[in-house]
Parts: C-alpha cells; sequence; structure tokens
C-alpha cells in the first residue's frame, strides 16, 4: 500500500442515507411515487436495509472498520409524517442514533434532507411551494432542538444540482416521458394540481426548484446557526470531474457554469461544502467523449479514474473558496475488486491536493451498504458490505477490508 498519512483530525467516515436503507418509509414522497403507474422507479424501497431496526449493527459495523465518521441522514417523513404533527418515536430514535455514534467516538455528520420529503410537502408542490423554505427551516430548528448539541456538521440539502446535473447526461426521451407521467399520476392519485419531488424534476422547472431549494438552504443555515452558532453548516454537490479533451473548453465550462456555478458561488457564505464525485467527464468542442475501447468502466459506462476525486475538489474549492468535505465517493460496480483497487489511489490524489493547499476535512465513502438507489431500485451496488434481500443480513465485501486498512494506515 501507499504510504498515505492525512492530518490529525482528519474524518474517516461511510454513508448512508434514510430511505435508501431504513425500509418502509410510507409517509414519504419517493415511497408514494415508487407506487403510481407508470413510475421512473424500476421497484419500490420495500424494507431497504431493514436500518431502520438494524441501526446499531450499521454503526457497529462504521466502529469496527475503524472509521471515525458516519454520515446518515434524517427523514423529514418520519419526524413530521403529517403537516405541523411531529413524531416523538422518530425524534427519540434519531436521537439515539446520534448518543450511539457519540458514544462509540464516531462523529455523526447529520443530513437534514436527503432528496426525500414528507408526502405532504411534495404535494403542495414541494420545492415549488412558496412556504418550502420555511416549512424546512421549522424541520430544522425542531431537529437542532433535540439534538443539535451532539452531531459534529450539518448538511442541510443533498445534491441540490443532481436534475440539473442529469439534464447533461443526453437520457432517452422515453426516460423523460416516464418522469412527466409518474409526476402526473402522482397527482392524480394525491387528488392535487402539482406533485413535485426533489430529484424527479421537469426541464422547465429546473430553475424554480432550484430557487426553492437554495431559499431551503439558506432558511435551513439561519435555523441551524440560532441553535448553534459553533456548528459547521453546509450542503453537498454532485461534482463530476468534467475536464477538456483537446483544446476547445467551451463545453466543459458550459456545463460548469449550467450546472456548478450558482452552488458554489452559495457555498461562499458556508462552513464547508460536501463534494460527491464518482467520475471524470471528457468535453471536447462538442459533447462528452466516451471511454476507449478496453478501458474498465463502472456501471454507469464511464471510465473508473481514480484521479476523478481530486479533480473535482480542486475544481469546487477554486470557485468556493470554503474547506471541502468528501461526503460521497465511490464506485459503482458489481466487481468489488475494482471498488478495492480504486479507494487507495483516490486518496493518493485527494493527499496531494491537500499537500497543494486543498483544505479538506475528511473522506466519506458511499457506501456502507448496498442499498436502494433511486431509479435503478437494487440492480446497482455501491456498498462496502453486501446485504442479503431475505435476511437483510450484513457482510463485509473485499473492498471494506481494504478501506480499513488504509485508514489504518493513514491515522498511524
Amino acid at each position: 500500500m501507499t504510504d498515505l498519512t492525512f492530518p490529525a483530525g482528519f474524518l474517516w467516515g461511510a454513508a448512508g442515507a434514510g430511505h435508501q436503507i431504513e425500509g418502509d418509509n410510507v409517509d414519504s414522497d419517493t415511497w408514494f411515487a415508487e407506487r403510481v403507474s407508470p413510475s421512473v422507479f424500476q421497484e419500490p424501497s420495500g424494507p431497504a436495509c431493514d436500518s431502520w431496526h438494524r441501526w446499531r449493527e450499521d454503526v457497529d459495523l462504521v466502529a469496527g472498520m475503524g472509521l471515525t465518521a458516519y454520515r446518515f441522514s434524517v427523514e423529514w417523513a418520519r419526524v413530521e409524517p403529517v403537516r405541523g404533527g411531529f413524531s416523538e418515536e422518530a425524534l427519540a430514535h434519531y436521537e439515539e442514533l446520534v448518543d450511539e455514534c457519540v458514544a462509540r467516538g464516531i462523529a455523526p455528520v447529520v443530513t437534514f434532507n436527503h432528496f426525500t420529503a414528507p408526502h405532504w410537502f411534495a404535494a403542495r408542490g414541494g420545492w415549488l411551494d412558496p412556504e418550502a423554505p420555511a416549512l424546512f427551516a421549522r424541520y430544522c430548528d425542531l431537529l437542532m432542538a433535540r439534538f443539535g448539541d451532539r452531531i459534529a456538521y450539518a448538511v442541510t440539502l443533498n445534491e441540490p444540482n443532481l436534475p440539473h446535473l442529469l439534464s447533461w447526461l443526453n437520457l432517452p426521451d422515453a426516460v423523460r416521458r416516464v418522469e412527466r407521467a409518474t409526476l402526473e399520476a402522482c397527482a392524480v392519485k394525491a387528488g392535487v394540481e402539482t406533485y413535485r419531488l426533489a430529484n424527479v424534476v421537469l426541464p422547465e422547472e429546473l430553475g424554480a426548484i432550484e430557487d426553492g431549494l437554495e431559499a431551503g438552504h439558506r432558511a435551513a443555515r439561519a435555523a441551524i446557526k440560532a441553535r448553534r452558532p459553533d456548528l459547521p453548516v453546509g450542503f453537498s454537490l454532485a461534482v463530476m470531474d468534467d475536464v477538456v479533451d483537446g483544446d476547445d473548453a467551451t463545453m466543459r465550462d458550459r456545463k460548469r457554469a449550467e450546472v456548478y456555478q450558482r452552488w458554489l458561488e452559495l457555498a461562499r457564505g458556508d462552513d464547508f461544502l460536501g463534494v460527491q464525485n464518482y467520475e471524470r467527464t471528457p468535453y471536447d468542442a462538442f459533447g462528452p467523449v466516451p471511454p476507449a475501447a478496453g478501458v474498465p468502466v463502472n456501471d454507469m459506462g464511464t471510465a473508473v479514474e481514480p484521479l476523478s476525486l481530486a479533480g473535482a475538489v480542486r475544481y469546487a474549492h477554486s470557485v468556493a473558496g470554503v474547506p471541502i468535505l468528501v461526503t460521497e465517493h465511490g464506485i459503482d460496480t458489481g466487481d468489488d475488486a475494482l471498488r478495492a483497487g480504486f479507494i487507495e489511489p483516490s486518496l493518493a490524489g485527494l493527499r496531494a491536493a491537500m499537500v497543494d493547499g486543498v483544505p479538506v476535512l475528511g473522506y466519506i465513502h458511499w457506501t456502507l451498504l448496498d442499498n436502494f438507489e433511486w431509479v435503478f431500485g437494487y440492480a446497482h451496488r455501491l456498498g462496502l458490505h453486501e446485504v442479503d434481500r431475505e435476511t437483510f443480513a450484513r457482510t463485509p465485501k473485499p473492498s471494506a477490508g481494504v478501506y480499513a486498512a488504509l485508514v489504518k494506515a493513514a491515522r498511524a
């Protein structure tokens, strides 16, 4: 292994998200959208990884790997299943999870909203609703009052730029049609005019949804800081490592302007920016350049490029100017040998960026468990641990051991 040493206090973690691992998130917009016809979701989330009941096992996995951070999300739909009606059971559950992490010496990196929202929120138009930022801030204030004194980092929103990023993937028209049909079916079933999700967005509403999300972040940040001014607050951003193939940067720079710029400027007012990177995309003057024949690719069809993480981190910091926390990084593949070989060179690139002066607070791998991957259902696997779909038994993959060994060496 490469001799990689990181500064004292550098966070080493793994991540999960409520709807993707907890199971039976029945009061959420995504649960509702999974069950209309047609639905863009290939299968329902169902019991997911049963982490609502097995969360202690998940914390044990994090601790057993020698990690110092666990990023998880609180499900707004569980905390506020009906507007203005708050669940003591859910609040107690998440407080217990926070306390267990603290007791085990694991920093809780808490995401306040990881795409999913309550069904009632989506039935009001989601982030198109003028009241959405205030409703979100009220929920954030409730969480802070309950356990905000014990968390390490607050991530308000997960990848608010994702729909804009997906608009650059040249998805088939059939996919766009089923997205629209899904939202229409949701509205009909809910008996409302407009039903909107944060991660299934119509092209003509991209700007309006992003306006709502930006206002939501600002309102959440203010609410969190009002309770605890010293708590580091930021949001996470999906950042591909977009590079130029040839000598014409027009297309690459246009993508950066459309997909990242507003969010990187917004992050200038935060304590940190969460960077989430999975791949590198080369652009020539006409668009993305496909991988060369024979190059290893992930299950999204892009080349496996460990240095994409460093490229994304360098770019994000150059514009935002705030410390970076790698809140997600991994590889979408069923071939764990690719994953096991991917982690070390990725970390080496990240360390090189830090040596060059980029302030990086920590690295959190996505994901701890094979889980529900949104529209792809359970077909895509990014976990360090396999989860049996019947028994929910967690089994470490070789990559989990590789990551744990690298962390042990890096902390030595």
